[in-house]
């Protein structure tokens, strides 16, 4: 196992305090509580530097907010100077704990993604049935309320087995323990805010356990997790159906975490298996019905704002070939068309 040492001073230090407001800024906008902090700057990154390096640093609470992206999600947003920290943070423990994770997992990850699951679903798929030539089956499970449910004793616990700076380790547990969720109790304290950059290597970090059982435990030979929705693939429908126990078993007694009872299936590949926003099928793959609703009426909002003069064209622009993006990966041609051309239609109405 790899063990790091020796993080806490490179992490504290000024340029990499400064490093991370340049992550941190980018594509944030002219929001004022970021304006804010650019305003004095030096002075904020001094004040942080000097809260870390003596210890006095105290995480804040959260702002917090709804919004639907598709599904609706309770959103925990920092203040400026601890989002600062959290892009710190990242930027030492990322590369670190990266090498560590196994191949097929691909949230939050660079080089990964919700494309490439798709495409490792799809490689798997092909090689389990021989190319398309026997039939084949997948199991699709998802944890229930994840980020609401990681037990910060045990997450602690796992960033312990490698992190041995006390410093480090208090600074992250600083950061841990300024959010619980109300699935807490007076014994245990539960949650990561969805907001925090923090959360999703720790996310990652939390359910290796789990990827690491499954490769190496149960030995499970195609198997793929997008932080809490995961599929294996197999010929052998039976084999998928005894798997189901001791997942549950192993997440319930070592993670404390338990599947979604209404999202496990057991789906012939022939009927097409919904996965990270596409429904992939023997010879061609759709984008949800409900992921182009959802282009649709973005698109249509930020059209209001730009014609309001409350969005520059360029961002409009990029809006747009953001989504022709996650399209190309799927068979919408009528689709991918009849948006551009609804599209620019609309811009060169002045209405």
């Amino acid at each position: 196992m790899r063990i790091f040492i020796k993080l806490f001073t490179t992490l504290v230090q000024p340029e990499n305090l400064f490093y991370a407001w340049e992550e941190f800024k980018r594509d944030k906008g002219r929001k004022e509580d970021v304006l804010a902090f650019e305003k004095n700057l030096e002075s904020e990154i001094f004040k942080l530097y000097r809260e870390l390096k003596t210890g006095s640093y105290k995480h804040s609470g959260y702002e917090d907010f709804f919004i639907s992206d598709p599904k609706r999600r309770h959103i925990h947003k920092a203040i400026v100077r601890d989002r600062v920290l959290h892009h710190a943070i990242m930027n030492i423990l990322y590369p670190l704990y990266d090498k560590t994770f196994i191949g097929n997992s691909f949230s939050c990850r660079v080089g990964k993604g919700n494309h490439k699951g798709v495409q490792a679903l799809r490689t798997m798929i092909a090689k389990s049935s021989k190319s398309n030539t026997k039939t084949v089956y997948i199991l699709k499970c998802d944890v229930e309320k994840f980020f609401d449910s990681v037990h910060h004793e045990i997450l602690i616990g796992i960033l312990k087995e490698r992190i041995k700076d006390e410093k480090l380790m208090s600074l992250l547990i600083e950061v841990i323990e300024s959010f619980t969720s109300d699935r807490s109790t007076l014994f245990d304290r539960v949650g990561l805010p969805i907001g925090n950059l923090t959360s999703q290597l720790f996310a990652n970090i939390y359910m290796d356990r789990f990827d690491q059982y499954m490769k190496h435990v149960l030995k499970v030979k195609y198997y793929a997790r997008y932080t809490d929705d995961f599929v294996v693939v197999s010929h052998d429908r039976e084999y998928l159906v005894s798997l189901i126990s001791d997942i549950s078993k192993f997440l319930n007694e070592q993670l404390r975490l338990g599947i979604h009872p209404k999202k496990i299936t057991i789906r012939k590949y022939t009927h097409g298996v919904d996965f990270l926003g596409y429904v992939a099928f023997p010879n061609y793959m759709r984008v949800r019905k409900r992921t182009m609703k959802r282009i649709l009426r973005r698109i249509k909002e930020k059209m209001v704002l730009y014609k309001s003069g409350s969005l520059e064209r360029e961002k409009l622009d990029a809006t747009l070939f953001s989504y022709l993006g996650v399209l190309s990966h799927a068979n919408t041609y009528r689709f991918s068309e009849k948006l551009k051309n609804d599209y620019f239609l609309s811009v060169n109405n002045p209405d």
